[in-house]
C-alpha cells in the first residue's frame, strides 16, 4: 500500500514538474498571448460580411483551432498543479479561465450564436493574465464596484432633488429642458460634465436672478464635490489592487526558482511517505507486545 501510494504520488510529481517547466517558460507566454491576439483579430474579420462570405470555411477551421489550443494550454496548466490540484481552483484568473474556454464545448452555447460570440469576445480579457499593469485596473476596477454603488445611490439622490426643484423654477419658461422629471434629469445630467453649463446659466438668468444659486451650488455639488469622491474610491480601489498583486507574487530569487521547487517538492514526498508509514503502524501500537518468558512472574500472588 505504500508502494502504491508513493508511485503515485511521485507519477503525480514528476507529471507537476515537467508541466510547469513548458508552462512558467516565457515563450509559452507569448504563444498564449499571441493565440488570445488572433482570436480577437478573427472577431474582428467576422463583422465584414464580405469577408465571412469568402472566408467562412477557413473562419470555422480557424476558430476550432483556436479552442484546441486555448483546450490544450489549460490542460497543461492543469497536469502543472498535479501535485496540489486544489491550488488551481483557489486562482479566480484560473477559474475564469476553465469557463470561458470549457464554455465553447457546452452544446446551447455552441448552438447560439450570439452567447458563443461574447464568449470568444470574453477570451480578449485573458490578457489580463499575461500583462499585470492590465490585471491591476481589472481588479481595482470590480473591488470599487460597491463604492461606486453607492456612489450612485448618492447621485441619484441628488439629482432627482436638483430635478424636481428645477421643474418648479423653470418648467414654465424652459419646457424643454425642465417640462417633465425625465428632460430635467437628462439636463442635470449632462451639466454634469459642465457640456453647456453657460447656456443654462444665461437662460436661468432670464428667468430670475437667484437662478445662479441653483446652478452654482449643483455644479459645485455634482461636478466637484461627487466626481472627486468617485475618484477617491478608484484611487483607494487601485491601492489596495496592487496591495493584492504584491501578496500573491512574492519576490523570489531569479536565478534558483527551480531548485527551491524541487526541494519542497522533496520535502511533501517524504511527509506522504512518514504519514503512510504511521497509519501503517498504528494498529501494530495498539497491540501488547508478546515478550519471551523469563520464569519470573511479575504479578503478585493472592
Amino acid at each position: 500500500m505504500t508502494d502504491v501510494t508513493a508511485g503515485r504520488a511521485s507519477v503525480r510529481e514528476t507529471v507537476a514538474r515537467r508541466s510547469r517547466a513548458l508552462t512558467e517558460t516565457r515563450w509559452f507566454a507569448i504563444a498564449v498571448f499571441g493565440l488570445i491576439v488572433v482570436n480577437a483579430m478573427l472577431l474582428g474579420l467576422e463583422t465584414y460580411s464580405g469577408v465571412v462570405e469568402d472566408w467562412h470555411r477557413w473562419l470555422r477551421l480557424a476558430e476550432h483551432c483556436c479552442v484546441a489550443a486555448f483546450t490544450v494550454e489549460i490542460a497543461l496548466r492543469l497536469a502543472a498543479h498535479a501535485d496540489r490540484p486544489a491550488t488551481f481552483f483557489r486562482d479566480p484568473w484560473n477559474l475564469f479561465d476553465v469557463i470561458v474556454v470549457a464554455s465553447a464545448f457546452l452544446p446551447v452555447v455552441s448552438e447560439n450564436t450570439t452567447i458563443l460570440r461574447l464568449l470568444r469576445l470574453a477570451r480578449v480579457l485573458r490578457t489580463a493574465r499575461f500583462l499585470p499593469q492590465l490585471r491591476i485596473v481589472l481588479v481595482a476596477v470590480v473591488r470599487s464596484l460597491p463604492g461606486t454603488l453607492s456612489f450612485l445611490l448618492v447621485g441619484t439622490l441628488v439629482l432627482y432633488v436638483y430635478a424636481m426643484a428645477g421643474w418648479v423654477f423653470f418648467a414654465r419658461q424652459d419646457p424643454q429642458h425642465y417640462g417633465s422629471m425625465g428632460r430635467a434629469l437628462l439636463t442635470l445630467f449632462l451639466l454634469m460634465t459642465l457640456d453647456g453649463i453657460g447656456e443654462a446659466v444665461h437662460a436661468g438668468l432670464e428667468v430670475s436672478r437667484w437662478s445662479i444659486f441653483y446652478y452654482a451650488s449643483y455644479v459645485l455639488l455634482a461636478s466637484f464635490v461627487l466626481v472627486n469622491v468617485l475618484i477617491g474610491i478608484v484611487v483607494t480601489s487601485f491601492d489596495e489592487a496592487r496591495d493584492l498583486e504584491a501578496e500573491e507574487q512574492p519576490p523570489e530569487s531569479p536565478g534558483e526558482p527551480q531548485p527551491l521547487r524541487d526541494r519542497i517538492a522533496t520535502v511533501r514526498r517524504a511527509l506522504d511517505e512518514l504519514e503512510s508509514e504511521l497509519d501503517l503502524q498504528q494498529p501494530s501500537r495498539s497491540r501488547p507486545v508478546a515478550r519471551p518468558s523469563s520464569g519470573i512472574s511479575l504479578v503478585p500472588r493472592p
